[in-house]
């Protein structure tokens, strides 16, 4: 891939940028055109080591380094946050209550600032009801087009919307005529298009009354076994102020005590002088619980709602969301409910082959929105696919669907990994649509590692020279041949290539998929091989997921290593997660002769103002609650006494924030040594998560490092076969030939490997690939190659070569 360059921008912000840092500036320029430049200065935020650094504006610049260095600190905690501060500060106070409260970043000055838009891979919001489709604007242009020209003709664009119910009503209206007020009985009819019966989510739920609660037992004897329930408090007097029996089992009830207590809609109740509402527990259940997509809950009621709860497609509309009378209008004998369901490239081509002048514009947007995520590789992806079921990076890139048809310019856009879940024909896609956002005139800043990102920027920034308490500085910045000759990490192994394995490893066996038809799969049939390292890959969308995690993560003996978030309390942190705490309380302790509790922030150690949390949270009524460090403790967690308590020179305050690598050195030797300890610290470090703080909150972590921390935890068990989902996201080029030692080592020791992954260097160095495609969607979910790499390679010279073919062929240089 060749370099961009800019010569077709506006020539101040090129010789802006090529200035040195603090040259005083701009002369001869209009003041207004003297801002071309964002200048950061004295940049502290987490491990930013005092740094100064310009960008150049309406550029595309890439931030890079080995993970840890620095880059999000520097990108979204100093530069996007403050973005974000000064424009939150703007609004009302009222307005600024409800927004989140941010303090201003660790920087001494920051210039040349514009309003930043961050492009996330975070999960698109908890509604249930969100969809691909209402996530852009995709689903709205579609409700008018029906609105319009769907015969026969059922009313406004919200009678095609599974958000808005129909209702019905009258009342009086009072208005003045010939100086008089009169009043009239008025009707209103608001038609929707939401089923009554499902209520717009397209899913009908059914309990398991067993699994609900013990019918042996009593109330008082704890019978339910919905959490957050208890007959302690205003619960259990709610019970009895219904008039239930609290003492009898449950078996026992009549017909009407059960309905009482299982569907009673809301009803006012007095309990003890007070005035209460009271409602069964479904009603309850579905309000407080069943309102959330399901991977926004926490985990305990997770596993309650997947154990209690059966979801099925709703029996009125068939799972489209849909009333009847939404689906009987049509454009060209579709319903708005079966273009939702289409494919978006297809739905692409259907909007492309309707004529009506009348809403010319419209259809033109409309396909041009439907284009973009052909563009960006989500032409697989229907409009009605829940929005909480995409990838991090689907989510990314149906988010920047919002911003390429934007009138906006001269922001900045803000991008983490947008390469995530790509394979290499999807990335140089990518690339186009970042430098078409530059070239409307946007300042676009990327976090990146992908080197073919990397080649077609503008300006580059590399973070280091190492991770963690090693990093936080700016090593290099300036176009890619320097970089090259730079002399950092990211600069030596730019060009690094791995070769295809020689000689593969011998399977011991298989693995037999049979008639695989999950998704967008065929009826596909494929042997994995086992004892060996497998590689699946394929475009997005291909079929690599539905293939093994559909038909091979369910078998015993299977670990999965997945990106997903680990959910927890704000106090978990690697050292609770790993089991790494224990057996680091258990020494202190043994050194102090104290109990082990004292050195937990969540039993008798914590400090008893924040309660071991570290930070005060205080409630302001309507407005944000507002998080403050700890006053008694200075954020330590821990009572002032126990942190009196020593080991190997340290408390254990110092000891959770310490580095992985750090903690692995000071656990070793003398008298802080703890053999159990280092087995965890060492293999947090193989994983390549040496920089990470021990104390630190496990919800700060990226997608990458979640997967490399379970991958750590899973290391120690007995599994036969361990799944991976993309783990090379995140790493750097320079740890990309650790995670390939560390995969070898899981082989060597008589696991099977399978991996879903587009990263060239994992396919050269797999023993076997098993390649999906040829498209996406219902272009791809069938085999279109099983061997080693080097068949692979070879048959990219052959007329039936598939695209990873050819893009390995291409990486190895052949």
């Amino acid at each position: 891939m060749t370099t961009s360059t800019s010569t077709d921008q506006p020539s101040r912000a090129g010789e802006a940028a090529a200035r040195p840092a603090g040259t005083d500036d701009d002369a001869g320029l209009p003041p207004a055109d003297a801002h071309d430049l964002i200048r950061v200065t004295g940049a502290r935020e987490n491990n930013l080591r005092d740094i100064s650094v310009e960008i150049p504006k309406r550029r595309l610049t890439v931030f890079t380094g080995v993970s840890g260095s620095g880059k999000s600190s520097l990108v979204f905690g100093t530069i996007a946050a403050e973005s974000r501060r000064m424009i939150n500060e703007t609004y009302s106070a009222f307005l600024q209550g409800f927004m989140p409260s941010q303090g201003r970043p660790d920087v001494d000055h920051l210039a040349g600032l514009t309003t930043a838009i961050i492009v996330d891979q975070e999960r698109m919001g908890a509604n249930p009801r969100s969809t691909v489709g209402t996530a852009t604007d995709a689903n709205t242009m579609l409700r008018i087009l029906f609105s319009r020209l769907g015969e026969p003709h059922i009313g406004s664009p919200q009678a095609f919307s599974f958000n808005v119910a129909s209702i019905s009503g009258a009342g009086a209206v009072t208005f003045e005529k010939d100086g008089k007020k009169v009043k009239e009985r008025r009707d209103f009819t608001i038609t929707g298009g939401m089923c009554p019966t499902c209520e717009g989510r397209g899913t009908v739920s059914d309990f398991d009354l067993t699994a609900l609660y013990d019918d042996t037992k009593s109330l008082s004897e704890g019978a339910l076994t919905v959490p957050g329930f208890s007959m302690d408090g205003w619960q259990g007097r709610l019970f009895r102020g219904s008039g239930l029996d609290l003492d009898k089992p449950i078996r026992e009830y009549t017909a009407e005590e059960q309905e009482i207590l299982l569907r009673q809609e809301p009803i006012k109740i007095k309990v003890e002088g007070i005035n209460l509402t009271y409602e069964g527990l479904i009603p309850k259940i579905r309000k407080s619980m069943l309102s959330k997509d399901r991977e926004a809950m926490q985990p305990h009621i997770r596993r309650f709602v997947d154990r209690v709860v059966t979801f099925t497609p709703c029996p009125e509309c068939e799972g489209t969301r849909l009333t009847a009378t939404a689906r009987s209008s049509t454009i060209a004998g579709i319903s708005i409910a079966e273009a939702c369901a289409m494919q978006i490239s297809d739905l692409a081509a259907w909007v492309r082959g309707l004529e009506e002048p009348s809403v010319g514009p419209l259809l033109t947007t409309l396909g041009e929105t439907l284009d973009s995520f052909v563009e960006i590789g989500l032409g697989y992806l229907s409009l009605d696919r829940p929005a909480g079921t995409l990838s991090g990076g689907e989510a990314q890139r149906t988010k920047m669907i919002r911003h390429l048809g934007s009138a906006l310019t001269d922001v900045t856009y803000v991008f983490d990994e947008p390469t995530i879940g790509l394979h290499p024909h999807d990335i140089a896609r990518m690339n186009d649509l970042l430098l078409r956002l530059r070239d409307k005139g946007n300042t676009v800043l990327v976090v990146e590692h992908k080197p073919e990102t990397i080649a077609v920027a503008d300006h580059i920034i590399d973070l280091g020279p190492l991770a963690g308490s090693g990093g936080g500085e700016v090593v290099y910045a300036g176009d890619l041949a320097g970089l090259r000759t730079a002399g950092t990490l990211t600069g030596d192994h730019f060009d690094d290539r791995a070769r295809l394995k020689e000689a593969g490893r011998t399977r011991d066996g298989v693995i037999e998929v049979r008639g695989a038809r999950q998704n967008n799969l065929t009826g596909v049939d494929v042997d994995i091989p086992t004892g060996v390292l497998t590689v699946v890959t394929g475009v997005a969308g291909s079929g690599k997921t539905s293939l093994i995690h559909g038909n091979v993560a369910g078998l015993d003996g299977v670990v999965v290593v997945d990106q997903a978030g680990i959910k927890g309390s704000r106090r978990s942190n690697p050292a609770t997660y790993t089991g790494l705490l224990d057996p680091i309380r258990k020494a202190f302790a043994k050194a102090n002769g104290v109990k082990p509790a004292l050195f937990s922030a969540n039993s008798e150690g914590a400090c008893p103002t924040c309660k071991g949390a570290g930070v005060v949270f205080t409630e302001l009524g309507v407005m944000e609650t507002v998080e403050t460090p700890c006053e008694e403790c200075e954020g330590r967690r821990f009572q002032a006494a126990v942190l009196d308590f020593t080991l190997g020179g340290k408390n254990i305050s110092e000891v959770l924030y310490l580095s992985v690598d750090e903690a692995l050195e000071f656990f070793s030797a003398g008298e802080s040594r703890i053999p159990a300890a280092g087995k965890i610290l060492q293999r947090l470090s193989d994983v390549g998560l040496g920089y990470l703080t021990v104390g630190q909150p496990l919800n700060s972590l990226s997608g990458g490092e979640r997967q490399r921390l379970k991958l750590a935890v899973h290391m120690g068990d007995d599994g036969g076969t361990f799944i991976l989902d993309e783990p090379t996201t995140g790493l750097h080029l320079a740890d990309v030939e650790q995670l390939l030692r560390l995969l070898d080592r899981l082989v060597d020791a008589g696991r099977t490997v399978i991996v879903i992954e587009h990263h060239q260097a994992v396919m050269a160095h797999a023993d076997w690939i098993i390649d999906l495609g040829p498209g996406a969607g219902h272009d791809g979910g069938r085999v279109v190659f099983e061997g080693t790499p080097a068949e692979l390679v070879e048959s990219a010279r052959g007329a039936g070569a598939t695209l990873t073919g050819q893009h390995l062929a291409a990486y190895v240089g052949t």
